[in-house]
């Protein structure tokens, strides 16, 4: 089975919950703290190019740096743009086996990368 690599805030419970259950299943993974280091343009787009469900879901609409934006979240361009400057406003947990990413909504998502 391929690493996982989780995009993960440790603040945030549902990151948490989500590498939890990686864990428990013993998957390797590898956490990459989003905020700490995070995506550059090229790994973004690569990154919405795996992505399950749209990219509508890959911004935290409710966070006010997205709302002061007034930022589209289906125009891929303005998604992009306000994540490099805001990584803050990225949904979190991202789980990426590098064929497919999934958020972590609920946390339990992240597992049909298993199936």
């Amino acid at each position: 089975m391929p690493a996982i690599t989780l995009l993960h805030n440790p603040r945030c419970s549902k990151s948490r919950e989500a590498l939890a259950l990686l864990e428990a299943r013993g998957v390797e993974v590898a956490v990459r703290r989003y905020l700490d280091e995070p995506l550059n343009e090229a790994e973004l787009r690569a990154l919405i190019g795996r992505l399950e469900g749209g990219i509508a879901g890959l911004a935290r609409r409710k966070e006010a740096e997205w709302k002061a934006l007034d930022a589209d979240a289906n125009d891929p361009e303005q998604v992009i743009r306000a994540i490099l400057d805001h990584p803050r406003i990225m949904e979190r947990p991202i789980a990426d086996d590098g064929s497919r990413a999934v958020i972590g909504r609920p946390p339990e998502a992240i597992l049909t990368l298993l199936a």
